[in-house]
C-alpha cells in the first residue's frame, strides 16, 4: 500500500479525521463570515473574479474532505507525485462547483501555489492551522502508523541543504517531538503572517513554474 493511501486511510490526512480539524481551524481563523477570495485575473482589463467561502456553504464543507484525496496511490508525501495531490480534489470542484473552486481547493498546498506563481488560499491557511490542532500523540501516533514521519523529518532538519522544500524552517530532528514542537511553531507563524492573504515570501519555490491565468489571491 502506498504512503499516500496509507496517510488517507490512518495516517496524519486520515480522511474523516482530518477534515473537523480544518473545519476547526477554518472557524478560529474566520467564523461564520463570508471569505471573499480572487481566482481570476484578467491582464487586459486589470479586473478579477472571486467567489467567497463560508463555513454556512456546504461546498466549503465538500472542499474539507476532498482537498487532499489527491494522496491516495501517491509513493511519497512531499516528492514531485505527492507535491501535486491537489489536482485530484480541484479537478472534482471545479467540475462539480465551478472554476472559482478549481483554484481554491488547487492553492490550499502553499508550495505548489507557489510554483503556480498564485497566492495561497484561505483553505490553506486553515489547512496548515489545522496540522497545529490535534494533540501530540495523535499526530505522532498517526505519523508512524503510516512511516510519514521519516519523509517529512528528512525534509526539514536543520542541516537540511539551502534551496530545498523546507529551506528555513530550520526544525530540530534530535527526537520526533522536538520536531514536531518546532513545526507546530513554524506553522503558527506562518499562519499568522499570512492569514491576510498577503503575499507569501516565505516559502521556496520548487520545480518549475507551469503557465496558468486563474490567482488564489483573496481580499
Amino acid at each position: 500500500m502506498k504512503i499516500g493511501t496509507r496517510s488517507l486511510l490512518f495516517g496524519v490526512h486520515q480522511m474523516f479525521i482530518h477534515p473537523w480539524f480544518v473545519a476547526w481551524a477554518w472557524y478560529q481563523l474566520y467564523g461564520l463570515r463570508r471569505v471573499r477570495f480572487t481566482w481570476a485575473h484578467d491582464p487586459r482589463t486589470g479586473e478579477s473574479s472571486g467567489a467567497f467561502a463560508s463555513l454556512l456553504d456546504p461546498r466549503l464543507w465538500i472542499a474539507f474532505f476532498l482537498h487532499d484525496i489527491g494522496y491516495w496511490g501517491k509513493p511519497n508525501m512531499d516528492g514531485p507525485e505527492g507535491e501535486r495531490h491537489p489536482y485530484v480534489g480541484a479537478q472534482i470542484m471545479g467540475e462539480i462547483f465551478g472554476p472559482e473552486w478549481f483554484t481554491f481547493v488547487l492553492a490550499h498546498s502553499r508550495f505548489l501555489a507557489k510554483q503556480l506563481g498564485i497566492q495561497p488560499s484561505p483553505l490553506c491557511i486553515a489547512d496548515k492551522l489545522a496540522i497545529t490542532l490535534p494533540p501530540r500523540w495523535l499526530y505522532l501516533l498517526q505519523a508512524r502508523l503510516t512511516g510519514e514521519i521519516h519523509e517529512y523529518m528528512a525534509k526539514s532538519g536543520r542541516n537540511n541543504e539551502t534551496g530545498s522544500k523546507y529551506a528555513g524552517m530550520h526544525l530540530g530532528t534530535e527526537t520526533q517531538q522536538q520536531w514536531h514542537r518546532d513545526m507546530c511553531a513554524y506553522v503558527l507563524r506562518w499562519v499568522e503572517e499570512h492569514k491576510d492573504g498577503r503575499a507569501d515570501t516565505w516559502t521556496p519555490n520548487s520545480g518549475d513554474r507551469p503557465v496558468v491565468t486563474a490567482t488564489g489571491v483573496y481580499q
